[in-house]
């Protein structure tokens, strides 16, 4: 919590423009169950900096509830807020809400869990746009009933002081929406097309990232958008120091070579999400360890080596208009971090644009 709020105030002071605050209700790392307080506390330290959640699973909260919050959360930050949504990627934390094998209570779903999670978000996002209206509607549907009553004029004192309060967002309209995908053929990134919704890539090797693109921007124009790449971010790990190798040394031997080796790197074998890193560089995804990563696939190095990677990646891809750089644990020792972040701000941000 601390962490958080930390990050918060130090990137709002060198220029970042916005935080992003992972939900994770189950596991034992990256354990935030509500990232809502997080940034309610940061709001009241930070004056520039927007905020989001990362995203809210939406299958594991009740729509109505969550529109509430989210309507209150950015009227206090008087609009430095937008929303992140998700199906979920963790089996434990949908066991943990009633969802099982795509099943909740007595309701299934017509395929497999992954798209029964697809059907929940839909449903609860369409909840959530019918409450922040404040029109009068009943809803009974699939997974949840919600709905909006319709108010009496008031006629005494008493009335007046039980109208409904209004959580609707900052402005009166939805906050913008971004959904993250990760996969290559990313259904999250379809969703996002289809409804002009922000996109959010978490870097899965070049070929993922253009079929990222690719699909948001054949959603977007078959539901009469126009795709923008300057709204679409990547999520990447990025690190910067004086020079290459002392930025290599403070990865491999810091919090973020922790958290890969005991953490990340696991994962991403067990559930095949190596494969696109291993395929660009032509190994065999075995082979793919920490120092692999370091050297190929993060941004690692001098600012001017950052922003060199950063623009050879934009050529090969076609770029994107923000890059997100995920945080990590440095809370023992916040120096280098926040030195890498300030240099990411100040030196490599202004020699990185789209490319012409």
């Amino acid at each position: 919590m601390d962490w958080g709020i930390q990050s918060a105030v130090q990137a709002d002071q060198i220029g970042f423009d916005s935080m992003m605050i992972s939900e994770h209700a189950s596991q034992i790392w990256e354990n935030i169950p509500a990232p809502e307080l997080i940034i309610a506390a940061a709001a009241l330290q930070t004056k520039n900096i927007k905020f989001a959640p990362m995203a809210h699973i939406l299958p594991h909260q009740h729509p109505t509830r969550l529109a509430t919050m989210i309507g209150w959360l950015s009227q206090i930050l008087e609009g430095r807020y937008f929303l992140g949504i998700g199906a979920g990627a963790y089996p434990q934390a949908s066991y943990m809400h009633g969802i099982r094998d795509g099943k909740t209570g007595s309701t299934s779903s017509a395929g497999d869990e992954t798209k029964f999670l697809n059907e929940m978000v839909r449903e609860s996002l369409s909840i959530m746009e019918k409450i922040w209206k404040r029109e009068p509607f009943f809803y009974e549907g699939k997974f949840w009933n919600a709905g909006f009553p319709e108010e009496k004029e008031a006629v005494t004192e008493e009335d007046e002081q039980h109208r409904l309060a209004d959580y609707s967002p900052w402005g009166g309209v939805a906050p913008e929406i971004a959904v993250t995908g990760f996969s290559f053929n990313s259904p999250s990134m379809r969703l996002a097309g289809e409804r002009n919704f922000k996109p959010v890539s978490i870097y899965s090797g070049l070929d993922a990232l253009k079929s990222h693109w690719d699909i948001y921007s054949e959603a977007a124009i078959k539901a009469g958008h126009t795709p923008d790449r300057s709204r679409h971010s990547v999520s990447q790990t990025v690190f910067c120091a004086e020079t290459d190798k002392e930025a290599k040394r403070l990865v491999m031997e810091g919090p973020i070579g922790y958290c890969f080796n005991r953490y990340l790197i696991p994962i991403w074998r067990r559930f095949g999400m190596m494969d696109g890193f291993a395929k660009d560089a032509g190994i065999n995804p075995a082979d793919a360890d920490l120092e692999f990563l370091v050297d190929n696939v993060f941004v690692v190095g001098s600012p001017d080596t950052v922003a060199d990677k950063l623009n050879t990646l934009f050529e090969a891809c076609g770029g994107w208009g923000t890059l997100q750089v995920e945080a990590h644990d440095y809370y023992d020792d916040p120096a280098p971090w926040f030195e890498s972040l300030e240099m990411i701000s100040k030196e490599v941000a202004p020699k990185v644009e789209l490319p012409k």
